[in-house]
């Protein structure tokens, strides 16, 4: 990242989750739980998709690349988070504040536009059956994985370079705990109003057209659903589809109330908790979603133990 010479900060300290002295530890073996969950529920979908042949489809193609966008943005913020309840001061420098504001932000709005993918992937697999093989190619998968991550790149740079403008002089007491967008502004020395013009057209794009996307798969996937005779055939369809649907309204719920509103009305309380739950609890819980309700994966859970036992 590009070292600002107008900034007479050169590091920052990270207020953290609260400033409860009694809340410290038992936070960080909460938060600790919550990480490790994380890193195993999320690496265990991707190995066990990659072991297992029969979930080498488009859908588990989509599950395993939002598996690993989960794995490494937690693994962008929980970690100095956890630091936070330990330490004395949670200091962060200027480079690897902005270093880690940019890999959240690649990570957090590849998840946005991966969980329209993933709606777009069951509408074709539910309203157009016979078809689904043609439209949902591997070649068209790695396309869309691709534009997935190239939304994120994009529009992390964006936001990255507004905030190399910066210039920081006086405070460094960021009122969070990890690098995010709108406590760093609140430290401006000079005017942000560019960077908030420009974080609430692309946190419009960012939410509502993945959301837009969402919402239409959503319709024409229920009403598919409402025409199959088979109460069998309907209600695992709706098993398949209210789980990925339950993740997207944790994740852009929180998403939304977070950056949908300018930085003069923004809530410092309500925003940590907010950020919380798209930051760590919807990595921890979309490996368990999509696995406790899918018959699919505790398929291949079992082959994959019953093949190691063989074995030994």
């Amino acid at each position: 990242m590009v070292e600002r010479n107008d900034s007479m900060v050169t590091e920052f300290i990270l207020s953290g989750l609260t400033d409860q002295q009694e809340l410290q530890l038992p936070l960080f073996l909460l938060f600790l739980g919550i990480y490790l969950l994380t890193v195993l529920g999320n690496l265990g979908m991707i190995i066990l998709i990659v072991l297992s042949s029969h979930l080498h489809t488009p859908m588990y193609f989509f599950l395993s690349s939002l598996s690993f966008i989960d794995l490494c943005y937690s693994t962008v913020i929980t970690p100095k988070m956890l630091v936070s309840f330990v330490a004395k001061k949670n200091i962060i420098s200027y480079q690897e504040c902005v270093t880690q504001l940019y890999f959240f932000l690649v990570f957090v709005i590849s998840e946005c536009h991966m969980l329209a993918a993933m709606a777009y992937d069951r509408y074709v697999a539910i309203c157009n059956p016979l078809l689904y093989n043609v439209t949902m190619s591997y070649q068209v998968c790695s396309w869309m994985v691709g534009g997935v991550y190239g939304m994120g790149i994009i529009g992390a740079a964006v936001h990255t370079f507004c905030m190399l403008r910066v210039a920081f002089c006086k405070a460094n007491i960021i009122n969070h705990y990890f690098c995010d967008l709108f406590p760093l502004m609140e430290l401006a020395c000079n005017s942000t109003f560019i960077n908030e013009v420009v974080l609430l057209c692309l946190s419009a794009f960012n939410i509502f057209i993945p959301t837009l996307i969402i919402l239409c798969s959503y319709i024409f996937i229920i009403a598919s659903i409402l025409r199959i005779k088979s109460t069998e055939g309907r209600f695992k369809a709706f098993s398949t589809c209210s789980s990925h649907f339950s993740a997207v309204a944790i994740f852009f719920g929180s998403l939304a109330f977070m950056y949908l509103q300018p930085l003069s009305v923004s809530s410092k309380d309500k925003g940590k908790v907010s950020s919380v739950f798209y930051t760590t609890i919807v990595p921890m819980l979309n490996p368990m979603i999509y696995s406790l309700r899918n018959r699919d994966v505790k398929l291949a859970l079992n082959k994959l133990f019953l093949k190691n036992k063989i074995h030994v």
